[in-house]
């Protein structure tokens, strides 16, 4: 009874796609189509004008379109791929978040049909992805992990930019004393925590070659590096640092706290820049122009113990991938391809480049002299290093205890020690089942 339920459930999830996808277009090329994208962060105009403007130009391919935002999203993707009803076209993530798609050979390599742009990407974005494919066209390079600094607040407080984390932890009752925060972020939602702190964290204190190691059977995740890694998230509630009620910070409230004045320090990554930004719809922003210039985009200070220093939490970004089951060298591999590949040409790119929704394009050479100081700052934004995102070289089985054990750990539930023997048991689940 219960997998008939779920059978349903799922068939009643896709059904609204396929239900539009059923009408034939005479003369047409119709492709299924799932976007990710956010209805109300500023310039949702603008993409809505980018898909607008290739219908536009290509009356031959009808768009059945569809888009979601942040869990809905996922949970939507994993119903297609579980029905074997995916798309025609998605956004995709270059593993982690997108891993099913690559793990079952759901989607395309794209690297034989990327052979005529040669020169025209960043080297470091059209890189192997997981599964040693190109299965999705980056549209950016993502640093996972950004400190949005509110430099005039802390002028205010009579205090300076932290260089260490005794720095924060010293910041404290000064800000308490003033009803607010050192540090927030919108973790509600179990992945920000990991994609946006904790993977910087592991970086630095347990090192990307220990996380190689754990993959290739040499450590584990109970180790001292992985462990200590969780002790500074641990460490960050209990002395103040940051408040317990992060949880409770759906991802849409928080870069309205941080505009507020609620806190001295913002975590996140550093796409959310956008989300301060002039709406070119509403001519608002929740941070104008000029206030901008007192946000000082950074990263977090140094941490006790950590082999590198200065570092985020990056990896090549997400963009549009292509159903496997399209025939290579059919019209709808035509179509689809036309579609992709204009998501990330330069005259789409510099658009969401104006918008925020990234700080630097794929496509070589795309800027705009339209940026707000806070998009300037953000594409000129340099790491001293990169490491991991967690859930970007982690199988989902493997990084969703970590997600959900650091949302623990800030409760008070569990130990950093217990998060870890959690991580590595999944782990070994997952190994042995793959």
């Amino acid at each position: 009874m219960k997998r008939f339920v779920l059978v349903l459930m799922v068939l009643a999830m896709v059904a609204p796609l396929f239900a539009v996808g059923e009408k034939e277009v005479s003369g047409k090329v119709t492709l299924r189509v799932l976007h990710y994208a956010d209805a109300t962060t500023p310039g949702y105009s603008v993409e809505k004008k980018i898909w607008d403007d290739f219908r536009a130009a290509n009356p031959d391919i009808e768009l059945v379109y569809e888009e979601l935002f942040n869990e809905p999203f996922h949970q939507k993707v994993e119903a297609y791929a579980a029905a074997g009803k995916l798309p025609d076209v998605m956004y995709m993530w270059p593993s982690g978040r997108s891993s099913t798609l690559y793990n079952k050979k759901l989607i395309k390599d794209l690297s034989p049909l990327l052979a005529s742009t040669k020169g025209k990407y960043l080297p470091t974005t059209v890189v192997p992805q997981m599964g040693s494919i190109i299965g999705e066209l980056p549209l950016t390079i993502t640093n996972s992990h950004m400190v949005y600094l509110n430099t005039k607040l802390l002028a205010q407080l009579g205090l300076s930019e932290p260089k260490t984390y005794a720095d924060l932890v010293a910041m404290v009752p000064v800000a308490k004393a003033a009803g607010i925060e050192v540090v927030l972020m919108a973790a509600k939602d179990d992945w920000v925590m990991q994609s946006c702190l904790f993977s910087m964290i592991s970086g630095r204190v347990a090192g990307d070659k220990f996380i190689d190691d754990v993959l290739a059977g040499k450590a584990k995740f109970t180790d001292k590096p992985f462990v200590d890694a969780l002790t500074v998230v641990a460490n960050m509630v209990k002395d103040g640092v940051m408040p317990k009620n992060v949880l409770q910070i759906s991802y849409g409230e928080g870069p309205a706290l941080f505009a507020a004045g609620k806190c001295l320090m913002y975590i996140d990554g550093d796409w959310r820049a956008g989300a301060f930004i002039t709406d070119p719809t509403t001519g608002k922003a929740l941070i104008s122009p000029t206030d901008q210039k007192n946000v000082k985009l950074t990263v977090f200070p140094a941490i006790p113990g950590e082999k590198i220093s200065g570092s985020s939490s990056t990896i090549v970004g997400t963009g549009f991938g292509m159903n496997a089951n399209i025939k290579s060298g059919s019209k709808e591999e035509a179509a689809a391809w036309k579609l992709i590949s204009y998501m990330t040409s330069p005259a789409v790119a510099k658009q969401r480049l104006e918008t925020g929704a990234f700080g630097r394009a794929s496509w070589i050479g795309v800027t705009s002299d339209k940026l707000e100081p806070i998009q300037q700052a953000n594409a000129a934004f340099s790491a001293a290093a990169g490491s991991y995102v967690l859930d970007g070289v982690l199988d989902a089985k493997v990084y969703t205890p970590i997600n959900i054990g650091l949302q623990e750990i800030v409760l008070g539930i569990k130990t950093p020690a217990q998060v870890a023997a959690d991580t590595q048991k999944a782990f070994e689940d997952w190994k042995a089942n793959k």
